[in-house]
């Protein structure tokens, strides 16, 4: 799959501190009313904008013309800092792509910012520019959690206009024109009938959300730019990729997602999203991240235990022909976008990473430094609260976004260490901030903005509140509720909602709808760190059984409230506390919906441990399983059930009982028989016969040898399924006291003997199966294993003895009351009879079995076999 652009060009960007960027003479810029023009003069570009990635694979970052000559001249705050067309001294040196050198103290100017982090895990709460606004406002959409999609199909309605402290005509729709591909696209429909704006300009972003304006623009109009390929007169075989490229806590994820908003009412297919690493930095399974844009798109099902290579095809066979948005976030291995890459030109795929992505054929990167200063301050006095500190001291605000880097996540931490601290002004935070530190394992630390806000925020902690921020570190994903929490904290639900509350306003989590919190991915390695440092191996080993214990227990309730009133299963749960009781089974599906993903992850990780939490491992397995299976169609819960029983079966090889390693092995084996896998079914049940051999459990050993028949009954192979069948059938009747198990071998014995046209012993096992039901009191059975007999004496060359059989067959179907059953014996027996002769009883019996068809069609009484026989005349 990844042989596909081989030949291509690769494509990237360099972030801070990679190759010192090009100076570009940028020409006159559109005239400014009351402004002289300064025409000719070499400007420096601005820290965080976006660069285009050249053809000759180096992808070095150069600046390009901000503002093109014939485009009309926006709108214009003199007090803007990243105006565009404001020109800066020349002799002004230029950084790398994504810095801008200036000097430290009072006379530090208001542009720019550096970038000290190399890597980022996207989706943190502290990376994000918006913040609780003062007015009610539709807040930006959260990350979705580790490896998870969602899909957003309806256009983005109109938001209210942001401030015009940034500067920028934002009220405009978004473009229309021809795309790269050449289809002109319509302009978004609007309520409203907006001004009208020039190609390439961004649709307008959250109220809540600060500054990018430059970015947004260069991103919406790298929409619009032709390719490579279109430039060399081919059209291009793949989607348009740009990438946003950033350093940890500079707001790459929460700029893509008010990139992508913007633009989701030119894709009508909607936007899927997918994340590929976890904050932890482990990647997500390629499959997983597959099959929830599968299941988000409705499309074709991919049976249970198919490899990578066959899930990214259908994925990208479901996108064509699509006009959609596909979100990648926290992409670390530039060979699992590919995999993902659709070959439909309607797509755009929109791409979050820490740095280039080499081998992506004609990338548009766009690489992220810090916040524009105005920006940067608006973010610092939000978080801050609503204490005069800022505007009284607008110099010593500037100082103190400067001291943070400009990095969104740094800045929220430290204002929310202000609005901790009412009394604290801001020089006090920038004192505060600039004191010397130490890393947790005692050698000096990096020191970069973000560890330093960090260690601001941490060390002001109440011991409790630090115990619990480091603790969510081990939470699936990084994601919790106030149950999940409770339990790794050991404290009581309420307590830990007011810690995860404050720990939400100091900026070191993010909310996550309806109740959950995420640790930023930016911080998770220093959580980390600091829990290696102060807690004991033991004492953190403890705190993950109390959580896995915990989910245990809401799986079971879970599934508990799907079983019928006054069932053992629903006392039980009645005898819970409230806090982990389910109302209905809505409630408990959408709750188990919505935690998917951190459950399967927390069993993986349980199992991943070594062997000290496989007990808890398999009992967290057991009901996750029978929850999915209680609120998810067979189909929906197979693939997720088919990785739950590989865990299993890795725990039971590392030393787990030979029979939990036969259970496995069966069930992997139905799975794969479901899916028309056959050999992999096959190979399957030869080990779990091997396992149950080893463990002594004839049970488990019968079951194989059976299942062994039926794959080769399913492969029309029926000399081996009667060998095997009849194998099985020793096994029960050396057991003893399963008749309905002996009745079904013997009924599937009696189908692959007459399949293979040995209708002598096709009959006999056919009434060794009728005389075990007949004892057995299954009338229904009884009349069906009653009709093969008539079948197999037909077949056999005695129309005397089947007719006999037949009526015989008739008078148990009656007895049995199933229309259906009866209307087709009766067919058959019109038949037996016109074979000998009696041509009248034949025509009444034909029509009095069309009769009963018909009313057991009209009254839907379609019943289906039982005990798994398996008829070939009924």
């Amino acid at each position: 799959m990844r042989d596909r652009f081989r030949a291509a060009r690769p494509g990237g960007v360099r972030t801070s501190g990679a190759v010192p960027r090009a100076r570009t003479a940028v020409g006159p810029g559109p005239r400014r009313p009351g402004r002289a023009v300064r025409g000719g003069v070499n400007r420096r570009r601005p820290a965080g904008s976006c660069a285009q990635a050249q053809v000759d694979g180096s992808v070095p970052v150069t600046d390009q013309a901000v503002q093109p000559a014939e485009t009309p001249a926006p709108t214009t705050d003199p007090t803007d800092p990243t105006d565009p067309t404001e020109p800066t001294d020349p002799a002004s040196p230029a950084g790398p792509a994504g810095t801008t050198d200036r000097p430290e103290g009072p006379d530090a100017g208001p542009t720019g910012s550096p970038t000290e982090e190399a890597t980022e895990r996207a989706g943190s709460p502290t990376e994000e520019a918006p913040v609780e606004p003062a007015s009610a406002s539709s807040p930006l959409p959260a990350d979705s959690p580790a490896g998870t999609v969602a899909a957003t199909g309806s256009p983005v309605p109109p938001v209210p206009a942001p401030e015009p402290r940034t500067g920028e005509a934002a009220n405009r729709p978004a473009p229309s024109g021809p795309t790269a591909s050449g289809t002109p696209t319509a302009p978004a429909a609007r309520v409203h009938a907006p001004p009208a704006e020039r190609p390439g300009s961004p649709a307008r972003p959250p109220a809540d959300f600060l500054g990018r304006r430059r970015e947004l623009r260069q991103l919406a109009t790298d929409i619009e730019h032709a390719g490579l390929d279109t430039l060399a007169g081919r059209p291009s075989p793949h989607s348009r990729v740009l990438l946003i490229a950033g350093v940890p806590g500079s707001g790459r994820t929460t700029l893509a997602e008010a990139f992508v908003r913007g633009v989701a009412d030119r894709y009508p297919d909607g936007v899927l999203r997918a994340r590929l690493t976890d904050p932890h930095g482990e990647p997500v399974p390629v499959e997983q991240a597959a099959r929830e844009i599968l299941a988000t798109l409705d499309g074709p099902r991919v049976p249970p235990g198919a490899g990578e290579e066959e899930l990214t095809e259908a994925v990208r066979t479901a996108l064509t022909g699509r006009a959609a948005v596909l979100f990648l976030d926290d992409v670390a291995d530039p060979a699992h976008l590919l995999d993902l890459l659709p070959d439909s030109r309607e797509c755009l795929v929109v791409a979050v990473s820490s740095g280039p992505l080499t081998g992506v054929p004609d990338v548009r990167p766009c690489a992220l430094g810090g916040l524009d200063r105005a920006s940067a301050v608006e973010l610092l006095a939000r978080r801050a609260g609503s204490a005069p500190r800022i505007t009284v001291d607008p110099r010593g605000a500037e100082l103190l976004a400067e001291a943070c880097g400009d990095l969104p996540a740094a800045l929220a931490l430290t204002g929310g260490w202000l609005s901790a601290h009412p009394t604290a002004s801001v020089a006090d935070a920038a004192r505060a901030l600039a004191r010397p530190g130490t890393a947790p394992s005692g050698e000096p630390g990096t020191r970069t903005p973000l560890t330093r806000a960090f260690r601001l925020a941490y060390d002001a902690l109440p011991a409790p509140t630090a115990r619990l921020a480091r603790l969510l570190t081990l939470a699936p994903g990084g994601v919790a509720d106030a149950h999940g929490a409770s339990a790794l904290a050991g404290c009581a639900v309420p307590e830990a909602i007011a810690i995860l509350t404050d720990l939400e306003r100091l900026g070191l989590l993010r909310a996550l709808p309806p109740d959950r919190y995420a640790v930023p991915g930016c911080l998770d390695p220093l959580l980390r760190a600091e829990l290696a440092e102060r807690e004991r191996e033991s004492e953190a080993l403890l705190a993950r059984a109390r959580m896995l214990e915990r989910m245990v227990r809401q799986l079971q309730a879970c599934r508990a409230v799907t079983e019928p009133a006054g069932s053992p299963a629903r006392e039980r749960l009645a005898a819970q506390p409230r806090p982990l009781r389910f109302e209905s089974p809505a409630e408990a599906r959408d709750w188990l919906t919505a935690r998917r993903p951190a459950l399967l992850t927390a069993v993986r990780s349980a199992v991943e441990e070594g062997g000290e939490l496989d007990s808890l491992a398999r009992r967290m397995v057991s009901a996750l399983a029978r929850a999915l299976e209680a609120h998810r169609t067979p189909e929906e819960s197979a693939p997720d059930v088919y990785r739950l029983h590989e865990l299993v079966l890795r725990v039971a090889a590392r030393g787990g009982p030979a029979r939990e390693e036969a259970a496995a092995l069966l069930n992997l084996g139905d799975l794969d028989a479901h899916a028309e896998r056959l050999p992999e079914a096959l190979a399957r049940y030869r080990a779990a016969l091997d396992a149950a051999r080893a463990a002594r459990d004839e049970l488990a050993a019968c079951r194989a040898l059976e299942s062994i028949g039926d794959t080769h009954a399913e492969q029309e192979d029926w000399s081996r399924a009667a060998d095997w069948y009849g194998r099985a059938l020793a096994g029960r009747q050396a057991r003893g006291g399963d008749g309905a198990a002996a009745a079904r071998l013997h009924g599937r014995l009696g189908a692959v003997l007459g399949r293979s046209g040995r209708w002598g012993e096709a009959l006999r096992e056919w009434r060794a199966a009728a005389a075990l039901l007949r004892r057995l009191g299954d009338t229904w059975a009884w009349a069906r294993a009653l009709a093969e007999v008539a079948e197999a004496q037909d077949r056999a060359g005695r129309p005397k003895e089947a007719l006999r059989a037949w009526e015989q067959a008739l008078s148990a179907a009656e007895r049995a009351g199933d229309p259906r059953l009866e209307g087709h014996v009766n067919l058959r027996l019109a038949g037996a009879l016109e074979r000998v002769g009696e041509r009248r009883a034949a025509r009444e019996r034909g029509r009095a079995g069309q009769r009963l068809l018909d009313r057991a069609a009209a009254e839907g009484a379609v019943r289906s076999p039982e005990n798994g026989t398996t008829a070939t005349g009924v």
